[in-house]
């Protein structure tokens, strides 16, 4: 027998369970800044920039693939013992990721934090749905946004402090003392009524989907790069992928408790909002995990500047969350959710317009256009999406939107780092002469290391900053075009947010 879980509103101390979960999305959030902004420093270390995407992918694909498992157990036993699970698994990731003397150590251990880091986000906005009313979340949504703002100013500072005075190291420790108070203030406040029914987890389709995610990822990352496009190895892992896929959505036909319930996507308003998920997913990914590289490697700024560049980011995200909620119930969903994609498209085109002699403000003014687009958008998506369900679903279809801009995330990680990858490569062939067939993509790891970098010649230097440059500018164009898409899909939104899934 498995337990179904009715949120005990009356007996919940809403005050202190929204500051616990607060604390506990602020443990994600300031993960994503510090990371980020210590990346480049962490290569410079360890080596293996030809491994650079596989950090975050790694962590991305865990995340992704068990956000809706994480989800489906929130609606059986309850949001407490999930969120309790995920967090106390994120922060044996994080040690472990501390002691990490490897890249692929370090790979190994993002896996273990992914693992985790899948139950927080979700069951955290789904505990907020469950505990407040459909008028009051949208000025809830907005405190939740506020952790992104602080998140974003305390994120990349420690990170870049830490970078430079300390250890790259313990930008992973500090998670550990903000999980332990999110979890006590979680089993001290918040309270659930639970009653007894049979219902299954679709562990089959959770394997499926991991391996189908998986052997795409890999297909990205390293087709064109490791193997040729038409090698054995990658018709064989695209093979892999496709076979994988098809099972994953017949095992979901057949199975009476889906890990993927389609029905919710019946709905227009949440099969936009996920499909849009997914392509901002995809931007915020290809900004993240590479403008820090741009900052320090091609810009020669420290790792405490180019942590600001995201900086102005996740500013700009709870600023609009902020506003957003007030818009919602002004001027709706759909005309909220118009106004971000403009700021997306205004955002990505800065981008392609960064050049490195304008130095890191110019990188700064274009994240904070996109923050203000994301902020914007997923509070609508959010607010929207647990109004259109009943308390049985939201954990479900709360979690759906989450994986979308996970998996969004994961396959931009995967994508935009091959594209970075094989552009470098082709770029050191074609323009570097006999320099450029000594370089291989490792040799970029020079310029993210200081000491290494005042070591290089100035012909190398100049190629490789070159090189790196070219390159990035390539994945600012996907992320501009991923920003047009993302506005296209938001005017198939319904006008208004009324759409009801039974």
């Amino acid at each position: 027998m498995a337990y179904g879980v009715q949120a005990a509103t009356g007996e919940t101390k809403r005050f202190y369970v929204l500051l616990s979960v607060m604390m506990a999305m602020f443990m994600g959030a300031i993960e994503g800044t510090i990371v980020a902004t210590a990346i480049p420093a962490i290569v410079g270390d360890l080596g293996g920039f030809s491994l650079y995407s596989w950090v975050f992918s790694s962590y991305l694909l865990m995340n992704t693939v068990t956000v809706l498992i994480y989800g489906k157990l929130a609606d059986v036993f309850g949001r407490k013992p999930v969120i309790t699970f995920g967090i106390i698994i994120f922060l044996g990731g994080s040690i472990l990721c501390g002691l990490a003397g490897t890249m692929e150590q370090l790979i190994i251990y993002r896996l273990i934090q992914g693992l985790g880091a899948g139950a927080v986000m979700p069951i955290a906005t789904t505990i907020v749905g469950d505990i407040y009313t459909k008028e009051e979340r949208p000025k809830i949504q907005g405190y939740l946004s506020s952790v992104w703002g602080i998140s974003a100013i305390m994120g990349p500072a420690v990170g870049g402090l830490l970078v430079e005075y300390a250890s790259w190291r313990w930008v992973f420790w500090v998670n550990i003392p903000l999980g332990i108070v999110a979890i006590a203030g979680i089993w001290l406040f918040l309270h659930e009524k639970t009653e007894i029914r049979k219902q299954k987890i679709d562990y089959s389709g959770a394997f499926l989907l991991t391996v189908s995610i998986s052997a795409l990822m890999i297909i990205l990352v390293e087709g064109g790069v490791r193997w040729s496009w038409i090698s054995f190895e990658v018709l064989a892992i695209i093979s892999v992928s496709i076979a994988a896929i098809i099972l994953f959505v017949f095992q979901e036909r057949k199975n009476p408790e889906p890990m993927v319930p389609f029905e919710l996507w019946k709905s227009r308003s949440i099969l936009i909002a996920n499909v849009v998920s997914f392509t901002t997913g995809l931007m915020l990914i290809g900004i993240s995990s590479f403008l820090p590289a741009f900052v320090q490697g091609v810009m020669e700024k420290s790792a405490t500047i180019a942590g600001f560049t995201l900086t102005a980011m996740s500013i700009g995200w709870p600023i609009a969350s902020t506003i957003a909620g007030r818009f919602i119930l002004s001027i709706g969903f759909r005309a909220t959710s118009v106004i971000g994609g403009v700021f997306l498209i205004i955002g990505g085109f800065l981008f392609i317009t960064i050049i490195p002699t304008a130095g890191p403000i110019g990188a700064a003014v274009a994240s904070f256009f996109v923050g203000v687009g994301m902020g914007l958008t997923s509070t609508s998506f959010i607010v929207l999406i647990q109004g259109a369900v009943a308390w049985k679903q939201r954990g479900i279809a709360t979690a759906s939107n989450m994986f979308m801009r996970n998996l969004g995330n994961t396959v931009g990680a995967a994508l935009l780092g091959g594209i970075l990858n094989g552009q470098i490569i082709r770029y050191f062939s074609r323009e570097g002469g006999e320099i450029g067939k000594t370089l291989t993509l490792d040799s970029t790891n020079a310029l993210l290391n200081e000491e290494e970098r005042i070591h290089l010649g100035p012909d190398v230097k100049e190629l490789l900053q070159n090189g790196l440059a070219f390159s990035l500018h390539t994945v600012y164009y996907a992320v501009f075009i991923f920003a047009i898409i993302s506005f296209l899909f938001i005017f198939f939104l319904p006008k208004t947010g009324n759409e009801k899934v039974n």
